[in-house]
């Protein structure tokens, strides 16, 4: 069975602060029901300079986002949509309930 959320999708936050912004997933942690996503729940973290390259200081990273405040973006048209598992070829593949493309290219 197909995972719902991989690596590389484009997602929109449907929930929480980062309401409306969308990004590419990063992560995916299933163990957790959680995904990171680029640009969506930005946090700073302080480091430590580390001679002779790293000066350290405040940077900002994205942090994980539980899965069910994220919707995968429709290949067709970029909007959140939900999604099904139809079997093509002999593969279970993931099939955007909105426009009936499959997500994976």
């Amino acid at each position: 069975m197909p995972a719902r959320i991989r690596k590389g999708d484009r997602v929109m936050a449907i929930s929480g602060k980062d309401k409306g912004k969308t990004g590419q997933v990063l992560e995916v942690r299933p163990r957790e029901n959680r995904v990171v996503v680029d640009g969506i729940n930005i946090q700073k973290r302080h480091t430590r300079p580390r001679p002779p390259d790293d000066p350290g200081g405040v940077i900002e990273v994205a942090g994980p986002i539980h899965m069910s405040n994220v919707a995968l973006l429709d290949p067709v048209d970029q909007q959140p949509a939900r999604m099904r598992i139809e079997v093509i070829a002999g593969k279970p593949t993931r099939v955007s309930v909105r426009s009936g493309e499959p997500f994976d290219s």
